[in-house]
This record gives structure tokens, sequence and C-alpha cells, in this order.
């Protein structure tokens, strides 16, 4: 019997989209479905959601709950990973508090800057011991990492390591029907390609029945009225020439053109939503009540199936039937024009083999530059961890691109000096 454990398994509404897909899947439906989560109230709603969702698919898995994660682990075939280490508060309140002394905002802080840099810091040691049970309990298993920030978490596992690691983002799967449906063109025989890095990967080709559409989609978006959300990644298109695959409100904290505080009005121009992530955070506690209604304690529920790669691959693996996705993997030469250690976002086919990523070249020279001001982030962020150096936490948060366009050297180092002791034990010791 296949194994597929789910480590964060208290994220009930992502655990029925990955293992939803699974259960309609007909290789996979048979399979042992491990859940792990060190939140033992969260870890049972999710075992009765997926047990209902398990029934009305034909009973066909086996639904398991653990609080010993290794005993989740053992004898895994797959390994998913979705959890949130600290949690809303106190963790992601810090993020975006502390730097508010500073004047510095954040959208949702997830990714790079310095929200991102100390999310990954506080994850890191958590992913470390996974990975260390992993190489031991199931050391052929795959891991399918969704957890932010991707290209610091997958990066590491895949250098510091002996996993099988691949990192998963949907943004790539959604990227040109969010670009093509905002300017009303169908995806009937579109063929896109896209590659960079995680939440700042390019759509490189578009084509509609065999017809380079991009001047017709950039001629479009130009004439476009600005009454949408989608602003920031229009004007990167306009400037740099292509569409980015992550959305607005991340990009904007990703660049050090669109959170200024010496021009607040590019805030209200470009709808840049500050805060966003601890308003969904706090919506969704506030909904959780009824959610887990519809979710835990509904006898009919049905699911149908997501557009997240997870079933995906595990079926192309499980069948040897050939899948095309983007994944998040090690460069070793894929972008010729990005560093070999850097973790990139590009086509991989997936087959009974095992991942395959696909050679991309070099990228447009521009976008390589602009991959590059965050690469250097994940880089330095992983080194922090490796060495334990604060030096290196500064390094990160010195280059990222936000920060630094808004805060001197002094204050940047003395706001990571106040991250670093408000987290508390939820980061290593530090020298």
């Amino acid at each position: 019997m296949t194994k597929i454990a789910f480590l964060g398994a208290g994220s009930t509404v992502f655990a029925k989209n990955v293992l939803g897909d699974c259960l309609l899947t007909e290789s996979l439906r048979n399979s042992e479905f491990a859940l792990h989560d060190i939140d033992p109230q969260r870890l049972e709603e999710s075992a009765m959601m997926l047990k209902n969702l398990n029934e009305n698919a034909g009973g066909h898995g086996k639904i398991a709950s653990y609080l010993d994660r290794r005993e989740a682990l053992k004898d895994a075939d797959y390994v998913v990973n979705a959890i949130q280490v600290g949690g809303y508060e106190p963790a992601t309140v810090i993020d975006f508090e502390v730097p508010k002394r500073y004047n510095l905002r954040q959208t949702i802080g997830d990714t790079l800057g310095i929200g991102g840099i100390f999310r990954a810091l506080r994850t890191l040691p958590v992913l470390e011991e996974f990975a260390r049970d992993m190489e031991e309990l199931c050391p052929d298993a795959w891991l399918l990492n969704y957890t932010n920030p991707m290209s610091i978490l997958t990066g590491y596992l895949l250098r510091y390591t002996g996993v099988n690691t691949i990192g998963l983002c949907h943004s790539v799967q959604i990227c040109s029907w969010e670009l093509l449906s905002g300017l009303g063109i169908d995806m009937e025989n579109v063929v896109d390609f896209i590659a960079g890095i995680n939440h700042m990967a390019w759509l490189l080709k578009l084509e509609k029945d065999g017809e380079d559409i991009y001047p017709r989609v950039r001629r479009l978006a130009a004439e476009r009225e600005p009454d949408h959300h989608d602003l920031v990644r229009y004007e990167m298109m306009r400037r740099f020439g292509y569409y980015v695959t992550e959305s607005s409100e991340h990009n904007a904290e990703y660049l050090p053109y669109f959170i200024k505080s010496q021009y607040p009005e590019l805030i209200e121009r470009y709808k840049i939503p500050l805060d966003e992530y601890p308003r969904r955070c706090e919506a969704q506690i506030a909904g959780w009540e009824k959610m887990r209604d519809e979710l835990v304690h509904n006898k009919q529920l049905e699911h149908r199936l997501s557009n997240e790669y997870g079933s995906r691959i595990m079926n192309a693996m499980q069948t040897n039937s050939p899948y095309k996705i983007g994944g998040n993997v090690l460069n070793n030469g894929l972008i010729t024009n990005l560093p070999q250690d850097a973790c990139v976002e590009v086509p991989c086919l997936v087959d009974g083999s095992g991942i395959h990523p696909c050679h991309v070249g070099e990228l447009p020279p521009q976008l390589a530059a602009l991959n590059r001001t965050n690469i250097n982030v994940h880089l330095l962020t992983i080194e922090a961890f490796v060495t334990k150096k604060k030096d290196n936490i500064y390094h990160a948060a010195l280059l990222d691109p936000h920060t630094s366009a808004e805060l001197s050297i002094d204050d940047i180092v003395a706001l990571c000096d106040d991250l670093i002791e408000a987290h508390g034990d939820w980061l290593p010791e530090f020298v």
C-alpha cells in the first residue's frame, strides 16, 4: 500500500485540496494517508474531514492521524510539507509589527524581505528535523514542499540534506490564466513557457493557436483602465517586457520601487494592500467556526480536483505516465545566468523514475538581474542558518531590495537584532 504522509495536517483546507485530489486519483485512492500535526484538535478535525471525503469517494483509503511525527513518516512513499512554524501569533505578528517601529511596511512577508528572512530562520530548524527523520525512516520518499519561503527552504533541503525534494507553488499553473482572463482572452490552445525563481518566475513564451500573442497582450495591458489589482505586475511587464508569476501584492515587496515611505502616493496608485497577510489570517481565524462545520462535520462532503500539482506528481510516479509541472529545484546549470546553487523554478517532467528538470538556458538579462536581487537574500539566509552567524542575517537583510531601499545600514542591523530578540526560542542561537 502506498503511504502518503502529510506534515502540518492542521491546515485543513489545504489538506483537503492535496489529499482530496489523491482520493480522486485511481492510482492513489487506496493509499494510507498519515496525517501529522502538533495541534491535536486541528489534527483530529482534518482526520474527520478526510474520512468523510474518503467515504464519499468510495472508502478506498486508510486514514490515520499521528501526533508522533516519526510514526507518520515511517515507510512513507511521499511526504507533503505544509507547516507554518509559530503560526499567526506570535510569529507572523512579530514579522509585521517589529518592522513597523522602523516604518518598514510589508504586504505578505512570507517569501522575501525581513518577514521572509525570519520566517525561514524559524522554519529551517524544523525542516532539518523532518529531513533527518526521513533519511532514517523513508530514505527513498519524495518530499513535496509547499511551505514558504519556498526558495530558501527548498534550496536548503536540496543542498544540505539527502532527501528527494521538490518545491511546489500554484502560481505557475495560474499565471497565464490570470493575465489573459484580465484582458478578455480565453485559454483555449494557449502554450506558455515559464522559468525563473519562485514568486518571480517569468512568462517567457505565450502563444495561442501557434501565434505569439505577447505583442497583443502588452498592448491590451497598456490600454486597460487602472481599476484592477494587478497594477504592479502590469508595470513590471511594461518596464521589463515580461509578466511575472506571483501576484502584485507579493511582488510589490520583492522590489525597491513600490512601497516607499517617501512616496506614499504609490500605495494608492498601485493599489498595494499593506498588511495584507495579517488581515487574511485574522479573517480565516474569525471564519473558522463556520468553515469547521462545512469541512469537518459535513458527512456529505465532496471534493473536486484542484489545480495543485501534488496528486499529479504522485500519479506520474506510480503509473510512469509523464506529466509536466513547474517545480523548484537546484539550478545546477538549468538557467545559465543565475547562480548554480540557487533554487530555481523551471519546467520539470515527472515519470516513474522521478522528477527531471528541463534546461532553460539564459533568461533575458534584465530578468536574470531582477532574480539575482532576490537570490542574494535566499542564499545569505541559508548561509545564516548553516553558520549560525548573525552577520549573515544582517547581510541578507542589507541586500534585500525593499528593506535596503527604505532603511539605513544601522537601522537594518538594529531591526534584525530586535527581531532576533522578539522571536526568542523560535530561532536557533546565533553568534
